[in-house]
């Protein structure tokens, strides 16, 4: 009992110790992606924090598995390196011993994990889509930001305040600008036109169902930048219609599905989304099986000696799993065979290591007793 909490302690803090560091890796892409889009004005800035909290989830699933990898590679390849693991091994703690240690507080690891792929992650992407359909709902303006240029339809509008207001009929925007280009513009014209109004509110028509910008005593601005032929035109209402609300990609709808809706799918996709979330779970005992062997060393090695081929070896993993599902998404992949192949290829990836590292002793043992 003493050497399994002292085995479980040294991989578990490792563990813990990466986990932040990728983690905080990843939320720093992740975050400053969804800063400069609320900066372009997809969405607003309020739910920032939010959409982050619910893919934490989802991040954990990739990381915990290669931290816990890396883990089990340093903390004994440190061992190993410090000759304890020599010592424990002369006192008949076995190689089988050790593995048998190791996956049973793996086990405990890959039950949470399982938790969080079949349910918490899932609905952490419920979220993030409820989240995304709220914003689809806004208009450009509840995403103006005051006192900023922010372009809109992929550059092909920009739009500006000075300042903006809460009024009685939504949100105003004050002193607002608006320029217009029209990418295929006719022969002999620029394609811009601007308008500057004193303010801008969303309306909707009622008819249609479409949305509009409001501007209200401004004027309009035909011509071409550069040259005094502008024509101004001044008006007291001017509409600009807004795009349509945007649609959520299916893939996504897949993987928010609860894990109840995915048992016993005909359709490829959900099959392949069943089949992930099962594969993840079985991640972190299949890299132990790798990890344990993997991890002895020599002392003049060091205990980062494996660290980089341990690395390349996930990322292999992980990709042929990518590979395989989407395969299996696009029906070119019988069901029967799926992600499997792949899981088994490693374990009998993890067995030959073992077997290996056995027949080293054997052939050590046997050197020893010569001599």
């Amino acid at each position: 009992m003493i050497l399994f909490w002292y085995f479980t302690r040294q991989v578990l803090q490792v563990t813990l110790a990466v986990s932040l560091i990728l983690l905080v890796v990843s939320f720093t892409s992740r975050f400053l992606q969804y800063l400069a889009d609320a900066v372009a004005g997809q969405m607003t800035t309020d739910i920032l924090l939010m959409l982050m909290l619910y893919r934490l989830p989802e991040f954990l699933l990739i990381i915990v598995p290669f931290a816990f990898f890396l883990a089990i590679l340093l903390a004994y390849g440190r061992m190993y390196a410090e000759n304890e693991m020599v010592v424990l091994h002369a006192c008949g703690f076995s190689r089988g011993k050790l593995l048998a240690m190791t996956m049973s507080f793996a086990l405990l690891l890959t039950m949470l994990l399982a938790f969080m792929s079949l349910y918490v992650a899932p609905a952490g992407l419920q979220q993030t889509d409820a989240l995304r359909q709220s914003q689809d709902e806004l208009t450009e303006i509840d995403l103006i930001v005051a006192g900023q240029f922010q372009e809109f339809a992929r550059g092909e509008r920009v739009t500006y305040a000075e300042s903006i207001s809460e009024t009685s009929v939504g949100r105003q925007l004050n002193n607002a600008f608006v320029v217009i280009r029209d990418p295929n513009p006719p022969e002999g014209e620029s394609g811009l036109r601007m308008m500057v109004a004193k303010t801008a509110r969303p309306v909707l028509d009622a008819a249609s169902g479409r949305r509009f910008m409001l501007l209200e005593e401004g004027h309009f601005y035909d011509g071409t930048p550069g040259l005094a032929d502008y024509a101004v035109t001044r008006f007291e209402q001017q509409g600009i219609l807004l795009p349509d609300q945007s649609v959520i990609a299916p893939v996504l709808e897949e993987r928010a599905m609860p894990t109840s809706q995915l048992l016993g799918s005909d359709l490829p996709g959900l099959r392949a989304e069943l089949q992930w979330r099962l594969s993840v779970i079985l991640l972190i005992p299949i890299l132990t099986l790798i990890a344990v062997p993997l991890s002895r060393v020599d002392p003049r090695q060091g205990r980062f000696a494996r660290l980089v081929p341990a690395a390349m070896l996930y990322g292999l993993y992980f990709m042929l799993l990518q590979v395989s599902r989407d395969a299996l998404e696009e029906g070119s992949l019988p069901a029967f065979i799926g992600l499997w192949w792949v899981h088994a290829m490693f374990v009998a990836g993890a067995a030959w290591l073992f077997m290996r590292g056995r027949a080293r002793r054997s052939s050590a043992i046997v050197n020893t007793g010569t001599h």
